[in-house]
């Protein structure tokens, strides 16, 4: 079972675990649905896509790692607003990280809050960002919004924890490297996810 703040329940199988990359998910997750979307937008977009068609889930969870100037390395934060940080279509009249002619709102508010995490405001981009000064968001990773977006449209509960694996600075390429493996493990305790035997058919 998934509980989220004491009264929301999911039974584990009808979650979906959503990772950018293996090595985010390690070997914590094996034997759960999960699906490794590979970086950036579009990449997230299309295998959410795919993955809500095969299995329905009830619940979506998005777990990786991000980059802040604000919050600690180490740090697990959930992230409960979303933005396009590379949408900027002022040019035309509309506002920083509005989509044009959309319905959605320049920050995106769907996601699920979690008792005992701070909370954040995911700049979600398609460059990996090493000099982040924005004061709209507080920290940066490369496909939650994408997720987020799907998952409201799809009108699937969403809950998406970032591990702070750097800065967001000039150092941000050597700390990611350093600190990404160390996220799977820290997931794994804070959804109190038993790792699961696989059966070799």
């Amino acid at each position: 079972m998934i509980i989220i703040n004491k009264y929301k329940v999911f039974s584990i199988d009808t979650v979906l675990f959503t990772f950018a990359l293996d090595s985010e998910a390690a070997e914590v997750f094996d034997g759960y649905t999960k699906v490794i979307t590979g970086i950036g937008k579009v990449n997230a977009a299309y295998a959410l896509t795919k993955a809500i068609q095969k299995n329905r889930p009830e619940l979506i969870i998005n777990l990786g790692s991000a980059g802040s100037a604000q919050f600690q390395k180490g740090e697990v934060i959930c992230c409960t607003h979303f933005v396009q940080r590379d949408m900027d279509v002022r040019g035309l009249g509309f506002q920083k990280y509005e989509t044009p002619f959309s319905d959605l709102p320049p920050i995106l508010a769907y996601g699920l809050e979690m008792e005992g995490l701070e909370k954040g405001i995911c700049g979600t981009g398609d460059n990996f960002e090493m000099g982040h000064l924005a004061t709209d968001y507080n920290l940066v990773d490369m496909e939650a919004y994408a997720l987020a977006m799907i998952a409201q449209k799809e009108n699937i509960p969403f809950l998406c924890l970032k591990y702070i694996s750097d800065g967001a600075n000039e150092n941000a390429a050597d700390d990611w490297t350093v600190q990404v493996h160390k996220a799977a493990v820290a997931y794994g305790e804070i959804l109190q996810i038993k790792k699961r035997k696989i059966e070799v058919i």
